[in-house]
């Protein structure tokens, strides 16, 4: 149900050049999607009246993703005056005339902010008669933040930033955690008296907590229960650690739901992956994009899936694949890379040291060994040697080929497309075949084998190979 009552705004016109990065900040990826996207899905769990996204630097980039994720946000353009008190400014005189009610703010940089902590955040801020609230939090290093300064008696006192901080001040460990709750008329009173007087020459959101005390308002600062909750990402070590933190969550989401996961530290799912219970995740598996694995499936080691659909019961172990489909009861790998449109059908196999590209194999159908199928349709029950090589590119374009079903192919084949073998065709080892090849035919291309004798003597004089072909001579000879 929507609250009416409650306006989202969400600061994401940040440069993060601690990131050091062509991309945006808040585009980088963390579990499959954007940093900024994790904060958009909570604010649209919070179903508020109104969103209002803040953007700047790559703003067509993030309205983008804005558009993509949280359609319903309002995107505003932050002007030249820095600073997050301008953009929170900027995003209230964009709330709809006549509306009144809570206004929360947060940064587009803290994905593990979950809507349950932020719905308490709120009942707490409804239930006193504070007209900012401030969330904190306690975390095992308190250096950079603002402290949270409290009275004896517990209650708020002020902000105070590190760099202003006195000793007694820094050894406080509450730390503002940069989410921020105000009532509309209270805050947009505030925020006239921004100014950037100070050494930045930015307008800051803290110093509404500031005014807010001294026009004699009651401002609250209420902690979260984890301080990781509340992390920021602001340089490659932070995301990293996030990402860790964030991973091992989707793992133990995915554990209590009935997967198997035997390496929890090695194995990473992303957040759109969707697994069903009795899966099992060997080691070193990572599971990206939105791929789904059907129940009975085991996966691992060292296998990645990116976009992939996996069948009940079926085996994929130290496999790179993308955009494949993998059957019920199919088996694929060790050491097997399945590219875009691949599509193993039930109970088939694709063996060690495989490649395949836009290759549909039919059920039952087996690649078993050191082989690579691009551009193909394979039938059901049919059986592709070792050592095949379907040579689908003739340096212009690309080009089909056509195997039927219960086909048996020799081994060390060439498929030069554009070619079809039909139904139980079979084909000679070493067959280079260019003519489509009939149903129930045999396909050999192959010279008669030519022996010359004693050329190892003759061409190799002196060599071991010679020395043994002469032993095995007298042996044979009997003399």
């Amino acid at each position: 149900m929507t609250d009416a009552r409650l306006a989202i705004i969400v600061l994401a016109a940040g440069q993060g050049t601690r990131m050091k990065s062509s991309l945006p900040k808040l585009l980088h990826p963390l579990a499959g999607v954007p940093i900024v996207s994790h904060v958009l899905a909570t604010a649209r769990a919070l179903d508020a009246a109104h969103v209002i996204t803040v953007v700047r630097h790559e703003r067509d980039l993030l309205a983008a993703v804005v558009a993509q994720d949280l359609p319903e946000s309002t995107i505003i353009d932050q002007d030249e005056i820095p600073g997050t008190g301008r953009a929170v400014e900027q995003a209230v005189a964009a709330l709809p005339a006549g509306w009144d009610g809570d206004v929360l703010v947060i940064n587009g940089d803290v994905p593990l902010l979950n809507a349950a902590t932020l719905a308490s955040f709120i009942a707490s801020h409804r239930t006193g008669a504070a007209a900012g609230t401030v969330l904190s939090a306690y975390p095992d290093d308190a250096t950079g933040y603002g402290r949270i300064i409290r009275s004896v008696e517990g209650v708020f006192d002020r902000i105070v930033e590190q760099k202003d901080a006195t000793d007694a001040e820094l050894a406080v460990t509450e730390i503002n955690a940069g989410v921020y709750l105000f009532g509309l008329a209270a805050l947009r009173e505030q925020l006239a008296e921004l100014t950037t007087a100070n050494a930045q020459g930015e307008k800051y959101l803290t110093d509404v907590i500031e005014l807010l005390r001294r026009a004699g308002s009651e401002v609250s600062a209420v902690p979260v229960a984890d301080a990781w909750i509340v992390a920021g990402i602001n340089d490659r070590a932070q995301l990293g650690d996030t990402a860790q933190k964030l991973n091992a969550l989707i793992v133990r989401g995915w554990q209590l739901a009935g997967v198997t996961v035997q390496d929890p530290a090695t194995t990473w799912i992303d957040l759109k992956a969707v697994l069903a219970a009795d899966v099992t995740l060997l080691p070193g598996t990572q599971i990206e994009g939105a791929t789904v694995v059907a129940t009975g499936a085991i996966v691992g080691p060292d296998t990645t899936l990116r976009d992939c659909e996996i069948g009940e019961g079926a085996r994929v172990n130290r496999t790179d694949a993308t955009l494949a489909v993998i059957e019920a009861g199919a088996s694929v790998g060790p050491f097997s890379y399945l590219r875009p449109n691949t599509v193993l059908g039930a109970d088939g196999k694709i063996g060690a040291f495989v490649e395949t590209k836009n290759a549909q194999i039919g059920a039952g159908s087996k690649v078993p060994h050191l082989s690579y199928v691009g551009d193909a349709t394979v039938g059901v029950g049919s059986n592709i040697g070792a050592g095949t090589i379907f040579a689908n590119y003739d340096g212009v374009a690309k080009h089909h080929s056509a195997i039927g079903s219960h086909v048996r192919t020799g081994s060390h084949n060439v498929f030069v497309a554009p070619i079809t073998i039909g139904d139980g065709a079979y084909t000679g080892a070493g067959t280079v075949v260019r003519k489509n090849v009939p149903a129930g035919a045999l396909a050999i291309t192959v010279a008669p084998q030519r022996n010359m004798d004693g050329w190892v003597e003759t061409n190799r004089a002196g060599t071991a190979a010679a020395t043994a072909a002469a032993a095995s001579s007298t042996t044979e000879t009997g003399e």
